[in-house]
C-alpha cells in the first residue's frame, strides 16, 4: 500500500491534473507544479506552484492558468495557426493575443465552469502587470488590449477591473477602426481557420497591414491557376512532328555548333579532347591511389555541445538597441523609465556608493618605505630619538598593479519579464553601468529574445519542409547590444529604454545567448573578464520544446555553463528577478523587488565582484567547495 502524503496541497494537485487531462483532452499529457514560468511544452504542462497553506490566490491561480493552458490545447491547431500567422512583430503579438482570446472564449461557452478560474488568472496577471494605474493608452499594450476585447465580446462577461482597465483605454479606437469586422465574432469564433482570417483583417483596421504579409488563400489560388495554366500550356504546345520541329531545331543552333559544323573532323575531336581535360581539372592529374578531397565538415553551432541542433539561422540577428526603435520614442521609453528610478533614487545611490567603495578597495595601495623624501615616516622616528645620529626615515604611497576589468551584463528580455520584472532588470543594468564606470570598469549591455512567438521565419520553412522530426532549435533569435564595451554611458543610456518598449520580450533561448556573449568578452584586450546574467529563470521556447525533447534548451544552457566554468577566461555570475537560479549558476543572488536594492542585497550584489571566495561566501550564504 502507497505511503499517504502528508501534504495537505497534494490531493488538490492530483484532482486538478486528472480534471486538467481531462478538459484537453489529452491522457498522455503530464502536469507538474513549478516556480518557474507557466506553460507548455510538447507534453508537458508547467502549473503555478501551490504551497502547503493551499491559500485562496494560489488556488485560484492554479486552477485559471490550467484551464486556460487546457483549453488553448483542446481548441487550437497549430499547422492553421502557423498558416495565418503574420510575419510583423506587433501584428503577431495582435493575433496570438486574439488567439488565445479565442480558445478561452470557447471553453467559457462550452464549459461554464472555466470562465470564473480563467477571470481570476487574468486578474492576477493585470495586477502584477500594474495594469490598473495605466492612465494612458500610449502606455497600455495594444495586443494585451484586443485580446481583452476579443473574450469579453465572445462571452458577455465583464472583465477584472484592472484587465478592463486596458481595454477601455483602447476601445474607442479599436471599435472605431475594427467596429465591422467585429460584427462577424460570433460566427467565427468555433472556426480556427475563419476567426485567423477575421484577426488578420483586424489588424489591417488597427494599422498594421504592412506587418501581415502575404495572404496564404490568396497564394494557394494563385498556385490553383498556375496550375490550371500549365496543364493548357502542356496541351497547347505543338506537334513534335513536321516543320516547326525543323525551323525550331535552325533557331536553337548556336554560333558555336555552326563553327564546329564546319570545322575538320580532326580538329574537332583534338578540341573535344581539350575540353574534357580541362573539365576534369586535378582530377586528371592527381596520383593514382589518391581519393579526392572532401569539404570539412561544417562546424558545431555550439562549442559546449556539438550535437545541439538550430534548424535554421538564416533569420537570426545580432542588432543595436538604436535600431530597433527611433531616437525620439527611445528617449520616451527612458523618461518612463526614470520615473520607475524616481521613488529610489536613495536606495540607488547607497547601492552605487557601496559597489564603488567595494571596487575600489580592491585596488589596495602600498607604501615605500626608508626613503630619503616623501612624507615621513612617524612609525620610525623611535628610532631618531634613540639615536640622533640616524636619518630621518620618509615614505611614499604607490598603487598595486590593478588589472583592467570588462563586465558584460546580459539581460533576458523574455515575455515573463515583462512588467515589474524587466523594469527591475533596467535599474539593475543602469546602476552597475554607471557605478562601474565610475571606478574605470567598462561595461557592455546586452539583451536576449527571440524575434517571434512561438516560432518564426524558421518555424515556417520547418513546416514546409516536411517537419523533420527533432529539429533543434526552432526559432530566430534576437541578440541585442544596448551598450558596447568601449560606449561611455552618457551616449547610450537612452537605450535601456528599449526594454519598456511593447512587443519587444518574446522567448528565452538563454545558452545559445550566452554563448553569443562569452565569445564576444573572449576577445577582449581586459586582464579580468565578468559576465553577468540578469534573468527569471530557466530558457522557454515553446516552438522548440514541442518538437523535442522538453529539457533541450534547459540542458544547452547547463552544458554552456559548465564550459564557461571550465576554461575560466570569465568569471560567471548571476542576478535571479524574482527566481531563484543558483540551480544554473553558483555565484547567483535573488531579487524580488527593487526596494530590496536599499538593504542586504546591497551587499550581495556588491559581493558578486569580491574575489575573495570565502569573503563571498559569508555574505552570499555559499558553501565553500572541496
Amino acid at each position: 500500500m502507497a505511503q499517504q502524503s502528508d501534504n495537505p496541497a497534494d490531493p488538490f494537485k492530483k484532482a486538478l491534473a486528472e480534471a486538467t487531462k481531462v478538459m484537453a483532452d489529452d491522457p498522455e499529457l503530464t502536469v507538474s507544479y513549478t516556480v518557474d514560468p507557466a506553460g507548455v511544452s510538447g507534453d508537458s504542462m508547467r502549473l503555478p506552484q501551490v504551497s502547503r497553506r493551499m491559500t485562496r490566490d494560489e488556488v485560484l491561480l492554479a486552477r485559471g492558468t490550467a484551464d486556460a493552458l487546457a483549453l488553448h490545447r483542446r481548441y487550437h491547431d497549430n499547422g492553421t495557426h502557423a498558416r495565418y500567422a503574420p510575419p510583423g512583430d506587433m501584428a503577431r503579438e495582435l493575433y496570438e493575443a486574439m488567439e488565445t482570446a479565442r480558445c478561452e472564449a470557447m471553453g467559457a461557452r462550452d464549459m461554464p465552469g472555466t470562465a470564473g478560474n480563467i477571470d481570476a488568472k487574468i486578474s492576477h496577471e493585470a495586477t502584477r502587470r500594474g495594469y490598473g494605474q495605466i492612465r494612458d493608452k500610449s502606455e497600455a499594450p495594444l495586443p494585451v488590449a484586443a485580446g481583452y476585447l476579443i473574450r469579453h465580446l465572445a462571452t458577455g462577461r465583464p472583465l477584472p477591473p484592472e484587465a478592463a482597465n486596458v481595454m477601455n483605454l483602447w476601445r474607442d479606437y479599436m471599435d472605431k477602426q475594427a467596429g465591422e469586422t467585429l460584427e462577424n465574432l460570433d460566427k467565427v469564433l468555433s472556426d480556427q481557420s475563419a476567426f485567423a482570417r477575421l484577426a488578420r483583417q483586424m489588424i489591417s483596421d488597427l494599422g498594421y497591414a504592412d506587418q501581415l504579409g502575404d495572404d496564404p488563400d490568396q497564394m494557394d489560388e494563385e498556385a490553383e491557376d498556375d496550375g490550371q495554366q500549365d496543364g493548357q500550356d502542356e496541351e497547347e504546345q505543338p506537334d513534335s512532328t513536321g516543320n516547326d520541329e525543323d525551323q525550331g531545331e535552325e533557331a536553337d543552333a548556336s554560333p558555336e555548333q555552326s563553327q564546329d559544323e564546319t570545322m575538320d573532323p580532326s580538329q574537332a575531336q583534338v578540341s573535344m579532347d581539350e575540353a574534357a581535360d580541362q573539365e576534369m581539372g586535378d582530377e586528371t592529374e592527381m596520383p593514382e591511389g589518391e581519393a579526392p578531397l572532401e569539404p570539412p565538415p561544417p562546424a558545431p553551432i555550439s562549442e559546449a555541445d556539438p550535437d545541439y541542433k538550430v534548424f535554421n539561422t538564416d533569420h537570426d540577428e545580432e542588432i543595436l538597441a538604436e535600431d530597433l526603435a527611433e531616437p525620439a520614442e527611445l528617449e520616451r521609453l527612458r523618461a518612463y523609465l526614470d520615473q520607475q528610478l524616481e521613488p529610489l533614487k536613495g536606495a540607488v545611490s547607497r547601492l552605487a556608493n557601496k559597489l564603488q567603495r567595494r571596487l575600489q578597495a580592491q585596488q589596495n595601495r602600498s607604501w615605500e618605505f626608508d626613503l630619503e623624501e616623501g612624507i615621513l615616516d612617524a612609525g620610525r622616528l623611535a628610532r631618531v630619538v634613540a639615536n640622533p645620529t640616524t636619518p630621518l626615515s620618509f615614505k611614499v604611497e604607490k598603487d598595486t598593479e590593478f588589472r583592467d576589468t570588462v563586465v558584460t551584463l546580459l539581460l533576458d528580455n523574455s515575455g515573463s519579464m515583462r512588467g515589474r520584472p524587466i523594469s527591475i532588470a533596467a535599474i539593475c543594468a543602469d546602476v552597475l553601468a554607471r557605478t562601474l564606470e565610475r571606478c574605470n570598469v567598462k561595461v557592455e549591455i546586452l539583451g536576449f529574445t527571440t524575434r517571434a512567438w512561438k516560432g518564426g521565419q524558421a518555424r515556417e520553412t520547418w513546416l514546409n519542409e516536411g517537419r523533420e522530426q527533432q529539429p533543434g532549435r526552432l526559432n530566430d533569435l534576437r541578440h541585442i547590444i544596448y551598450k558596447g564595451a568601449d560606449a561611455p554611458w552618457r551616449r547610450t543610456r537612452d537605450n535601456l529604454g528599449l526594454m519598456m518598449k511593447e512587443g519587444l520580450l518574446k522567448e528565452n533561448i538563454d545558452g545559445e545567448a550566452l554563448e553569443w556573449a562569452h565569445r564576444r568578452m573572449v576577445g577582449r584586450p581586459e586582464a579580468r573578464k565578468i559576465l553577468m546574467v540578469i534573468s527569471d529563470g530557466a530558457p522557454v521556447d515553446d516552438s522548440t520544446l514541442s518538437v523535442n525533447p522538453a529539457n533541450y534548451l534547459e540542458k544547452h544552457l547547463r552544458d554552456v555553463i559548465a564550459m564557461v566554468q571550465k576554461r575560466r577566461q570569465v568569471e560567471l555570475l548571476a542576478i535571479g528577478i524574482g527566481h531563484d537560479v543558483t540551480r544554473y549558476y553558483d555565484r547567483a543572488v535573488t531579487i524580488t523587488d527593487v526596494e530590496q536594492l536599499a538593504g542586504a542585497m546591497t551587499e550581495q550584489l556588491a559581493s558578486l565582484f569580491d574575489s575573495d571566495p570565502r569573503a563571498r561566501a559569508r555574505v552570499m550564504g555559499i558553501k565553500r567547495s572541496a
